[in-house]
């Protein structure tokens, strides 16, 4: 056979070759093609046909896994005597303890920590509603800057609550005590995260949730210092078509509840606004508002932070509040979001997504107006809210009032001392 003979049939069998590869693979191409169609169908038919389908650990990929375990944890767990006992050690490490009851420190089996909340009170009444509050409320909501509930237990020796536990504790505890370790931009993170979460609570649930007493002993810490919302022994549910509240006593810790709580007026979740705008003012003064230690205290510091601002010597108020000069802008950001939050009167305070914006910078904050006015008068029946029945907000129903029934009413703040306990007594 010649050369070119042999080139060619070298070429033809070469050619052959590559056309055999093509189909054979054109042939495995189309059967894996065939195959993972046919599982599908199976699969969807079984799924279709059974209810009872077990799914094998193929199917149920590993992110699938943990997106239905997380699912199943969202509801609070009911918890036995026994296993709180087991997970405190008994109750043998105290965190803290109040008029609510006590919280302790427990770790379960799986290494979870946690904080137990055991509820007592003056009758069993007092307890079952502070539990449902707290149940009712935080049990249903799941934000970043809210605290989390595990679950709860509900027999008849131990009302108690679970919670994530926090490991840096209260915010009180870097603002009023020896603990001042925390940063000006750490602080003002933390003012932000805390309007974010109750932002949550007023417009994005359901139903609206009022806390009621918003102050550093409430906002939690964890390991990275993220605030979180806590304690909602006195939160109330609200039907967004409701606008406002009916009460028949006070609400609130003495110098962080707004005014209308201690007063014959509507009651709307703009009273958690006034709350979260004293406790910007301590967390720019880095001090309690109302000091006996401090000899400039004998002036109700926010007050003093209003007649700075009014006369335009922030600076100097920045100065004295150990603020530094590269902080000043946002200090003085926050001044202003403080004194627009304590307006006296509930209409004038902004929302509480608005004031994460304005604390944030995205949105200009106006100049507040004078939201103590009515103090520094001397008159309060001079203030035009006196002689309104109800507010002039289109969103408040002039139907409506809070009754003030208790007289007891502490005062902690100069609007308490001065006016509170004869409009308490009045409304006998």
């Amino acid at each position: 056979m010649s050369s070119a003979g042999s080139t060619e049939a070298i070429l033809v069998v070469f050619f052959i070759g590559l056309v055999t590869r093509f189909l054979t693979d054109s042939i495995y191409i189309a059967v894996v093609i065939a195959v993972k169609i046919g599982i599908l169908v199976y699969v969807c038919g079984k799924r279709g046909g059974s209810e009872s389908v077990i799914p094998d650990s193929q199917f149920l990929t590993l992110t699938m896994d943990k997106f239905l375990t997380d699912m199943e944890r969202e509801k609070p767990i009911k918890f036995t005597d026994q296993q709180l006992r087991i997970a405190t050690d008994n109750y043998s490490n105290l965190l803290g303890s109040g008029g609510f009851g006590a919280v302790y420190k427990g770790v379960f089996s799986n290494g979870t920590m946690v904080a137990v909340k055991v509820l007592y009170g003056s009758s069993d009444k007092r307890i079952e509603e502070q539990f449902k509050a707290e149940v009712g409320t935080i049990g249903r909501t799941h934000h970043f800057n809210l605290v989390r509930l595990y679950g709860f237990c509900f027999e008849r020796n131990l009302r108690a609550l679970v919670y994530e536990y926090m490991a840096n504790g209260s915010l009180d505890r870097y603002l009023f005590h020896q603990n001042k370790t925390l940063g000006f931009e750490k602080l003002h993170e933390i003012a932000v995260g805390t309007a974010r979460g109750i932002a949550y609570l007023h417009e994005e649930c359901q139903q609206r949730i009022i806390h009621y007493d918003i102050k550093p002993g409430n906002i939690l810490l964890d390991r990275n210092f993220n605030p979180k919302v806590a304690d909602f022994g006195l939160a109330k549910l609200i039907n967004r078509e409701n606008t406002h509240i009916t009460m028949t006593g006070g609400r609130g810790t003495p110098g962080y509840a707004a005014p209308e709580l201690w007063m014959p007026f509507p009651i709307t979740h703009k009273c958690d606004v006034y709350s979260f705008g004293i406790l910007l003012f301590e967390i720019i003064g880095r001090r309690r508002n109302i000091d006996a230690n401090l000899p400039e205290s004998q002036e109700w510091f926010p007050i003093s932070v209003w007649k700075r601002f009014d006369a335009g010597q922030l600076e100097e108020l920045i100065v004295a509040c150990g603020i530094e000069e590269k902080n000043k802008d946002v200090a003085e950001r926050m001044v202003k979001v403080a004194l627009s939050c304590v307006q006296y009167r509930p209409e004038l305070r902004p929302m509480m997504s608005v004031v994460v914006k304005m604390l944030e910078g995205s949105t200009e904050i106006p100049d507040p107006l004078n939201p103590f006015q009515h103090m520094m008068d001397g008159n309060f029946t001079d203030h035009p809210v006196q002689m309104l029945p109800t507010f002039t907000d289109t969103s408040i129903s002039s139907g409506s009032s809070l009754m003030v029934t208790d007289s007891s009413i502490v005062c902690a703040t100069p609007i308490m001392t001065r006016f509170g306990i004869e409009l308490a007594s009045s409304n006998g």
